[in-house]
């Protein structure tokens, strides 16, 4: 935080101090009183603890999906967290729930549904997790199909729900394939597809427009894992789209989404979100509770959840973020996404003239994956290279880069790189998450970096 921002936090402090002035005073307990000097040895031991990170608030960091939460967020959550509330039941958390219940309306508005049932979730896995419950409940007998780029919580969280997973094959850019779902179906009884708008690998979308009329036909019902590409809905709003707008837009027709504020969202970890298009689903999550829900006749965020305790200080955090950077195109988020995409457009240009580097293929959102071609051309071989150059940019001792690796098949990388021999199964390529505005400037050199790193010939 700047000196502004914790000003703005201090403002916030104060007048939480002076709501609970209001009430009668008491003398706190002296049963967990601790000396200064150690709060001050800790807290100091901490920091330099903490120390043994990633920068992930620094440009040069540009490898997973990590950043830090707005300043706007983390001072929401601070100022939340005075009060400690417990979004499960309306006694827990009146405030924040109803932020909550604000919070989600709004992302529902964003994807396009008239009408949701939705909550907070604390990650996109327990989203997931819901969605596919809810899915098993509807279509108990049924498999649920995902693609084989499709996150891992997909296949585990069918094992946790004790039903079929099926993986669909994907075409040559990672998006799931229909016509091997179709070929699937003749031979598994399949409920539920999940459709990925942004695989966390390769930032892929999937065809979501093409697959909702044939899924309606079929009787399937459609659940999209939107966790990382889920706000770049805002963008598809213009003219013309700098993402896939089609299957973005075609969002407000799936049975259930999941989206993870936490990621482009701006918010500290964990908050993820679960929709659902049928409030009715509601009626899956009866339950009895008999000491909990008594102080309001409303319906009770736990009333709609799996998870029971929440932080509070997340809906506190996300309802104060959209009140400041609005969910807008071309406002607020919108213009933090523009500038990743735009990142990803030009990093993926100088790929394309690179001798050094290789482009895996056309980024769909703010994903980029390339690999380096200097120690040649065999799978291994570039697989070694580029782990020399995921450590020697890292290591660096004066502005080091931090990059990501991912492992793909064949099929993915042959149709862009015929020439690659492939002597082992799987080719480990470069991935970079392009998810702050400050990269747009610093493409050029992340790239330089990276070339320099893959000219300088491997000592194996």
């Amino acid at each position: 935080m700047h000196d502004r921002d914790l000003d703005h936090l201090r403002e916030g402090l104060k007048a939480i101090d002076a709501w609970k002035d209001t009430f009668a005073p008491f003398e706190p307990s002296s049963l967990l009183a601790v000396e200064p000097q150690t709060v001050s040895t800790v807290l100091s031991e901490l920091a330099t603890r903490l120390q043994d990170n990633y920068p992930f608030f620094h440009p040069h960091y540009a490898g997973q999906m990590l950043k830090p939460p707005h300043p706007v967020a983390m001072a929401a959550y601070h100022m939340a967290m005075q009060i400690n509330p417990n979004n499960h039941a309306l006694d827990g958390g009146p405030a924040t729930a109803a932020m909550e219940r604000e919070a989600v309306a709004e992302l529902a508005r964003m994807f396009g549904y008239a009408e949701h049932l939705g909550h907070l979730t604390s990650s996109g896995t327990i989203a997931n997790l819901e969605a596919l419950w809810v899915a098993r409940c509807l279509h108990p007998d049924k498999a649920v199909a995902f693609s084989r780029q499709s996150h891992y919580t997909h296949q585990r969280m069918c094992e946790v729900l004790g039903i079929r997973g099926v993986a669909i094959e994907v075409d040559d850019r990672g998006r799931l394939s229909l016509d091997d779902l179709r070929a699937k179906m003749q031979h598994e009884p399949i409920g539920t597809v999940v459709a990925t708008l942004g695989t966390t690998g390769l930032g892929a979308v999937d065809p979501l427009d093409e697959l909702i009329p044939f899924a309606k036909e079929a009787g399937l019902r459609v659940h999209v894992d939107a966790a990382y590409g889920g706000f770049y809905r805002l963008l598809a709003e213009l003219t013309p789209s700098p993402v896939p707008a089609a299957p973005f837009r075609a969002i407000a027709q799936a049975d259930s989404i999941v989206v993870d504020p936490h990621k482009h969202g701006l918010q500290p970890y964990g908050c993820g979100c679960v929709l659902f298009k049928d409030p009715s689903v509601g009626v899956l999550y009866r339950h009895d509770s008999p000491y909990t829900y008594f102080t309001s006749a409303e319906l009770h965020l736990g009333e709609i959840s799996l998870e029971c305790s929440r932080a509070g200080a997340a809906a506190a955090a996300l309802w104060a973020t959209m009140r400041c950077l609005p969910f807008a195109p071309e406002a607020g988020l919108g213009l933090s996404l523009q500038a990743s995409r735009r990142a990803a457009l030009a990093w993926a240009e100088l790929l394309t003239d690179s001798t050094a580097l290789h482009l895996v293929m056309p980024p769909e959102l703010d994903i980029v994956t390339f690999f380096p071609t200097g120690g040649g051309w065999s799978a291994s071989a570039i697989s070694q290279e580029a782990d020399r150059i995921f450590r020697t940019l890292m290591e660096a001792p004066e502005a080091p880069i931090f990059l990501a690796k991912l492992q793909l098949p064949k099929s993915l990388v042959a149709p862009r790189a015929p020439e690659l021999v492939w002597d082992q199964d799987t080719v480990t390529v470069l991935r970079s998450c392009l998810m702050k505005p400050e990269h747009e400037h610093i493409v050029p050199e992340l790239h330089r970096r990276v070339e320099e790193a893959a000219r300088v010939p491997s000592r194996r």
